[in-house]
């Protein structure tokens, strides 16, 4: 790779053979030193991103790797996210111990990911495949995430017109997801200006800050989008969304329920915003994704998912439900990590 930066969303790597070990490795470096993580830790960064590479290249199909930074509390980390389409693991936790292997070999790679990376989670199939987030922090892991979410563009785009953002402001715990028009740079340019008007709006309800990124995008070409409120000591959930959000709340042993979001394009025209109110339990999950995600999901066909890590619950459903003839975001949310 020729980029000198990597952005927030990251870079997406498919991983069809060996000679993407060094790809992965050296983004995952250059990452690392652009954050100032340290020599000790850029290069814990390397045997991990090489053997997650290498793991996929010579075990797994359609096998694919985001790079990303991670930020929080003033802090920034490396996160690697594995996603693979099979053959899958039937006890991922066994498979992480040094000296056991599926496929004749030394079975050294997941356990030396497990004692280099600061934090890591995992979530495996038989037949279904795999899902590996890893993180690579300078010190200790910060707390683990509440929320976590992964956008891909679309096939033949390098940067993607769907995006999302978390916050705290005021006390309110609130996410944004947000899918441009259209695709490539100047989608891009749209949900830019919405994660920006996000970070930046006054504390307030769902349906005030969806009305100020209404009028801080104006000048775009406009979006779909919806913001979430936790609300954890009311038990409750807070949403207001134009367009073609899809969203749902799924709560421990029971149907998901759907959302509402009204019809309307934020930055065009004066859409009408309404807020609602729904339930949200201390085990309830919040998933809430673009139309590049098929709205056929169902998390009970995963068993044991709902309580790995919001980043690995959002990579599996994308790995599954999403297409690549379409930008494509998945935000995962619980009131508590």
């Amino acid at each position: 790779m020729s980029r000198e930066v990597v952005a927030d969303d990251g870079l997406w790597f498919r991983i069809e053979g060996g000679n993407a070990v060094s790809g992965v490795r050296r983004a995952a470096e250059r990452l690392g030193m652009q954050l100032e993580l340290g020599d000790d830790h850029v290069a814990d960064l390397a045997i991990v991103a090489a053997e997650l590479t290498s793991n996929l290249a010579k075990h797994a199909q359609e096998g694919t790797m985001l790079v990303r930074p991670v930020r929080r509390a003033g802090r920034a980390g490396v996160e690697l996210v594995a996603i693979d389409s099979g053959p899958g693991m039937a006890d991922l936790t066994v498979s992480s111990r040094d000296g056991h292997s599926t496929a004749g070999t030394l079975g050294i790679g997941l356990g030396a990911i497990a004692r280099q990376a600061t934090w890591f989670d995992g979530y495996s199939r038989p037949g279904r495949g795999t899902v590996f987030a890893v993180q690579v922090w300078s010190g200790a892991a910060p707390e683990p995430s509440w929320a976590g979410a992964l956008t891909r563009p679309i096939t033949g785009e390098q940067v993607s017109g769907d995006g999302y953002a978390v916050r705290v402001a005021e006390g309110r715990r609130q996410l944004l997801t947000c899918d441009g028009l259209g695709h490539g740079p100047l989608a891009a340019s749209a949900t830019g200006a919405a994660l920006a008007a996000f970070r930046d709006a006054p504390a307030g309800p769902p349906g005030v800050v969806v009305q100020h990124l209404h009028r801080a995008m104006s000048h775009t070409r406009g979006a779909a989008l919806a913001v979430a409120e936790i609300d954890r000591e009311a038990g409750v959930l807070r949403y207001a969304g134009l367009g073609n959000i899809s969203a749902a709340v799924v709560e421990e042993g029971q149907r998901r329920r759907g959302l509402v979001s009204l019809p309307g394009i934020a930055g065009h025209q004066r859409p009408s915003v309404r807020e609602y109110d729904y339930p949200f339990g201390p085990d309830a999950t919040l998933v809430m994704h673009s139309d590049g995600v098929v709205d056929r999901w169902d998390l009970a066909d995963y068993p044991g998912l709902v309580g790995r890590a919001p980043t690995v619950v959002a990579a599996t459903l994308l790995r599954d439900a999403g297409t690549r003839r379409d930008d494509a975001c998945v935000l995962v949310a619980r009131s508590r990590p």
